[in-house]
């Protein structure tokens, strides 16, 4: 063990860590949880400290050899080397100042190292003095968990659903001239084209890209520039600006100065708004693996519509008993993610007077559910969805003996004539066609035309 010094006095830190004394209290504070500050927090706080070294260099406050030292040390962390140095729980001070500090003394000794100092002397590179220079962590956190989310959001997430919508898509035009029976209420309903079915699964992943990318709209918007509470006090008047542009050039996602570093700071509504796009994405989902596992139940006693691809063995006692794992998968991600949305939400309302207190928290769930959407979506596509088979004949036998076949008739006899004819089909266990032609309500030509069930996937002409 080695000592350090931080402003409260003498602190033993372990000797091959690069992290230094203000970590090493929080690591002793915070005994909480197993969960450490999520990768992507540790890429973007890398980044940050990455741009900031380089524009507090250009705008003359930061030596050249010390601005290389901090660049190279970032990258660094940016790549994951350091991330077993990254020990504080997530549960910590709700600005994140233990994992901006962490980050700070992490970057500054590695820093130091590189130019030929010692770890733990804070010589020639100093946590505070060099690496925090011109920021605060209450613009530094706020400012990560938008970086970090809105590249996971638009380099991982909206490629994953882009992919699942496509095969979404493929599957309605394979589909398309597939008969089957409609259903509401769990009832029989009118016929429907197992293609139109899988259309609107397509189209509800993407009006969720779309409200990703209405998020992204002020996600972009960086807290940096705004320091302590908002004014930019020690801090130069263009760091904001300069920073959110460096950001953007390294990242390739584009990010600007906040319009308003007060609100940017007091609040995490943008964090708040994506969450609200992950939790109608993860409704959708739900919605599509639960559809898809109905369908495909069986493979005798079910509706067996569809045919599932077989991806492992379902039971333990029951030999040759597949499930649909995938789509049970999907909606526990699901699940999962609309639960994290509830803690975003109030993480939300931590904001109190000129700070959000609950920074941690919110980034840990928003940066899970982005994860686990991403990689669910993924999963869902490659193992259920492209390898997904119809059972036409299945489908085309319900819709004979469906009742609501006699929908069709009521434009032509009355809704009370056709009514009756289901009842009468239903007590008889016949067809409606079959009690329609023995009671002779139309002829066999008109039946026919009525009841075709492809005419009834469309409006009428």
């Amino acid at each position: 063990m080695r000592i350090e010094h931080d402003s409260m006095g003498d602190m033993l830190v372990p000797d091959n860590a690069y992290y230094g004394a203000q970590t090493q209290r929080a690591f002793e504070n915070f005994p909480v949880s197993d969960l450490k500050l999520p990768n992507p927090m540790i890429k973007a706080l890398g980044i940050i400290k990455r741009s900031a070294s380089i524009v507090n260099h250009n705008l003359g406050f930061i030596q050249n050899d010390i601005k290389d030292a901090i660049v190279s040390a970032s990258d660094e962390v940016i790549t994951g080397k350091f991330n077993d140095q990254f020990i504080v729980d997530i549960f910590q001070t709700g600005s994140g100042t233990s994992s901006n500090m962490n980050t700070n003394e992490t970057i500054a000794n590695r820093a130091s190292e590189i130019m030929g100092g010692k770890i733990g002397e804070r010589f020639p590179v100093h946590p505070n003095d060099h690496v925090n220079f011109g920021q605060s962590s209450n613009d530094v956190f706020p400012t990560a968990i938008h970086v970090s989310a809105n590249i996971e959001v638009q380099k991982t997430l909206i490629p994953s659903l882009e992919k699942l919508q496509k095969s979404l898509e493929n599957k309605a035009k394979e589909f398309d001239s597939i008969m089957k029976i409609g259903r509401t209420h769990l009832q029989d309903a009118t016929p429907i084209r197992l293609g139109q079915e899988f259309s609107g699964y397509a189209h509800m992943v993407k009006n969720g890209i779309v409200r990703l990318k209405n998020a992204q709209l002020l996600l972009s918007e960086l807290a940096q520039g705004g320091t302590a509470v908002g004014t930019g006090i020690n801090t130069h008047k263009e760091f904001g600006k300069r920073i959110a542009e460096e950001i953007s050039l390294y990242s390739g996602v584009n990010f600007k100065e906040a319009e308003n570093h007060f609100e940017a700071q007091a609040s995490q509504d943008a964090s708040v708004e994506l969450s609200g796009a992950l939790k109608t994405i993860a409704v959708s989902l739900s919605k599509i693996a639960n559809d898809i596992r109905w369908l495909g139940s069986g493979p005798r006693a079910g509706l067996g519509e569809l045919i599932l691809p077989a991806v492992q063995p379902g039971s333990s006692i029951m030999p040759g008993k597949v499930n649909p794992v995938i789509c049970e998968a999907m909606i526990q991600t699901c699940a999962q993610v609309i639960g994290n949305d509830l803690a975003i939400t109030l993480g939300g309302q931590g904001g109190f007077f000129e700070l959000n207190l609950m920074l941690p928290l919110i980034a840990h769930n928003l940066l899970q559910s982005i994860q686990i959407l991403s990689n669910a979506s993924k999963m869902f596509t490659e193992k259920l969805v492209d390898g997904l088979i119809a059972d036409e004949k299945k489908c085309n036998n319900y819709i004979e003996g469906s009742l609501a076949m006699c929908t069709s008739l009521a434009p032509v006899i009355g809704y009370d004539k056709a009514a009756g004819i289901a009842h009468k089909a239903f007590e008889s266990g016949k067809t409606v066609r079959e009690i329609a032609l023995e009671d002779q309500i139309l002829s066999e030509e008109e039946l026919n035309k009525l009841l075709d069930p492809r005419s009834m996937t469309e409006p009428n002409s």
